[in-house]
């Protein structure tokens, strides 16, 4: 190999990261990386997310990847990913470990118009996240931010089969993933969303110990996660922007990146008349549902269980919501009644489904 493995910075259900050290100055590959490592057996996994994160190596905003290839260790067949380094760690070290736990709102306000242009970028060349949080967002010494982890990544668009899984992190899932599995680019505005004003405030914006009760906040009803009362106006505005439950009129990432609280040349009339003129020139299509139950000709052929449960302490680790044809049609109401069951939930099972990875 041109590298050697150095010590773990972290590990995931199937995936371990080490630190990496190239050979010779002379190699192609930087003196210091990160080596992301799996068994043969959760190859395809790695090796889908290199094939993003080659097709996204030109935005500074996303994690750099030099490569992939196989090895054999202590006997073992590993497949490896080689990634950018971040000495800086993770945003979610860096608001733990501020003040209150908690950033001042400059910023927020920096790293938001950083993420917002990794994210633009991403959706731009049709992928859709799938799992942004403060854990996989990394810190670089001159002030930079990174998205990484693509480990659940999808192309945007992509329907669920049946039988398949679709996974992502409860906290930060949006109202139409959780109601009907429906995850496109408008589900990773709304987890930005979340990962601002968890920045501002030091906490996650659902505040429950039971993974049964999130999702019935998140899907059910009108609530939108509370907007922080310290914010400044432009601040409120943008979270607001971002918490539209329906996801036809959540603003993208390519608008958020006009609006005042990143945009110095910007003004609350300016992006009030830009998303006017973007609903004006909009194709006719039927009216989109206010809330889950909103639906009065229409029935879900989904049931959706929940396969891997965290424990009742908060931990925002991404969860596997599996989703599959059903042969009696049930209602919204039907299946967010099952999500509360103890027959539907089994508590006992591992957390082999679940993934981590910094």
């Amino acid at each position: 190999m041109e590298w050697v493995r150095g010590e773990k910075l972290g590990h995931g259900s199937f995936a371990t990261v080490n630190l990496a050290v190239a050979r010779s100055q002379s190699s192609h590959l930087p003196p210091l990386m990160a080596v992301k490592s799996c068994g043969i057996s959760h190859s395809s996994s790695l090796m889908n997310e290199k094939l993003i994160l080659d097709d996204l190596k030109d935005c500074p905003q996303i994690i750099s990847c030099f490569g992939g290839s196989f090895s054999c260790e202590n006997g073992e067949k590993l497949c490896n990913l080689l990634l950018e380094y971040a000495p800086g760690g993770t945003l979610a070290d860096k608001t733990k470990n501020s003040d209150d736990h908690r950033l001042p709102e400059s910023e927020v306000r920096g790293y938001t118009k950083a993420l917002l242009k990794g994210l633009q970028y991403i959706h731009k060349f049709g992928y859709v996240h799938c799992d942004l949080k403060l854990q996989n967002i990394l810190l670089f010494p001159n002030g930079g931010v990174k998205i990484a982890d693509f480990g659940l990544s999808k192309r945007a668009g992509k329907e669920i089969l049946p039988g398949r899984e679709f996974r992502g992190t409860p906290m930060y899932m949006s109202p139409e993933t959780v109601v009907g599995g429906e995850q496109g680019t408008p589900a990773d505005v709304w987890a930005l969303g979340c990962v601002v004003a968890e920045m501002v405030t030091g906490n996650p914006v659902w505040r429950c110990s039971n993974l049964a009760a999130v999702l019935m906040r998140i899907g059910v009803g009108e609530e939108v996660p509370e907007i922080p009362g310290r914010l400044s106006e432009e601040g409120k505005d943008f979270l607001g922007k971002c918490f539209i439950k329906d996801p036809s009129k959540r603003w993208t990432a390519e608008m958020l990146l006009n609006h005042p609280f990143v945009s110095e040349d910007s003004s609350f009339d300016d992006v009030a008349a830009h998303f006017r003129d973007r609903q004006e020139n909009k194709s006719t299509v039927s009216p989109s549902p206010r809330c889950p139950f909103d639906f009065p000709d229409w029935e879900s052929p989904a049931t959706c269980s929940i396969a891997s449960l965290p424990s009742p302490e908060y931990s925002p680790q991404p969860a596997t919501l599996y989703f599959s044809n059903s042969t009696s049609m049930q209602s919204p109401a039907t299946r967010f009644r099952e999500l509360t069951s103890h027959q539907c939930c089994d508590w006992s099972v591992s957390d082999d489904a679940w993934i981590t990875i910094r």
